[in-house]
């Protein structure tokens, strides 16, 4: 059953004023309490929503800040009922030092669609739209992904940009990369708007790699999924705690490999607020007594992908 398109500006100001609250603390070095104005902004708009929602993605433990937490119900607790995967604000950082890219991200679905993915690491690859079916996998080498890659797309490995995290712990990727003469885009954070970046042909990114956030990968599945993508994920389990906290949700396979449609099953919306200017959408901009900002929003069964642009009242 599909997700009433209706439904999408009430979303949209779920993020839209999330990041309006982060964006007053844009380069005031500040990261928690920009993450808390986001966290408090989100969730007074999601509790205006005629929905029973749960929050089965939250902000985590990781940023070290108050959460719209895991299993918090949110909405009005009646009407329909939706799992919700929230990042308030994703990018701390680059809102704390005014850098671009910072965002304010939501993907809602029908009950049960979404992956309780803890938050922990998780391997991701993804590559854009319109490749035969498990073109790549994770169990392949870089070298392999890259070239499969580059023969679907009739190229060759050297005209190809992939985009990393700038971490040491993809310094075997990164060196695998650059022997083939790939292009790097390397990120500093962002982990949702990498991964998605291979769905827009303006960004010039044909594949995203790397360890990130599990909940981050399931807030990009969804977009991919709108956008028919491809993505595949593994969670990356650190120690007996990690796989305690994964089996409280409900996963029993650690190893288990997860295509998009393991992540997010039938419809999705996915919106994404800039609070930055970034590589998608535009940040807040603060006019005396109100702001504007631009949402990417996509909606899966009505095939919506576009930016909207709003004037609201503080």
């Amino acid at each position: 059953m599909n997700i009433d398109k209706k439904l999408i500006n009430s979303f949209v100001k779920s993020t839209e004023r999330a990041a309006y609250e982060a964006s007053i603390f844009k380069g005031k070095n500040d990261k928690i309490a920009a993450d808390q104005a986001a966290v408090d902004g989100m969730r007074r708009e999601l509790n205006k929503i005629h929905m029973k929602g749960k929050i089965v993605i939250g902000e985590g433990e990781l940023d070290e800040a108050p959460m719209l937490y895991i299993n918090e119900e949110v909405g009005t607790k009646n009407g329909e009922e939706f799992d919700i995967a929230v990042d308030p604000l994703e990018g701390t950082n680059f809102t704390a030092k005014n850098l671009p890219n910072a965002l304010s991200v939501l993907a809602v679905s029908r009950k049960g669609n979404l992956l309780h993915a803890p938050d922990i690491y998780m391997e991701k690859i993804a590559i854009g739209s319109g490749f035969p079916k498990n073109l790549i996998d994770l169990d392949f080498k870089v070298e392999k992904n890259v070239k499969l890659l580059a023969e679907a797309k009739k190229t060759t490995p050297e005209k190809l940009s992939v985009c990393v995290l700038d971490r040491p712990r993809h310094d075997s990727i990164i060196k695998s990369l650059k022997l083939m003469g790939v292009k790097i885009n390397f990120i500093s954070d962002g982990d949702v708007s990498g991964a998605i970046s291979v769905g827009y042909t303006k960004s010039r990114i044909d594949m995203y790699i790397g360890i990130g956030g599990g909940p981050e990968g399931v807030l990009a599945a969804a977009a991919l999924s709108c956008m028919n993508c491809q993505m595949q994920t593994r969670l990356v389990f650190q120690n007996i705690d990690e796989e305690n906290r994964a089996k409280k949700l409900g996963i029993t396979n650690f190893k288990k490999k997860y295509n998009i449609e393991d992540m997010v099953k039938g419809d999705v919306i996915f919106c994404a607020t800039g609070v930055t200017d970034g590589d998608f959408v535009k940040g807040i901009i603060d006019i005396d007594d109100s702001y504007k900002s631009e949402t990417l929003v996509l909606h899966k069964s009505s095939k919506t992908n576009k930016i909207f642009k709003n004037h609201s009242k503080k």
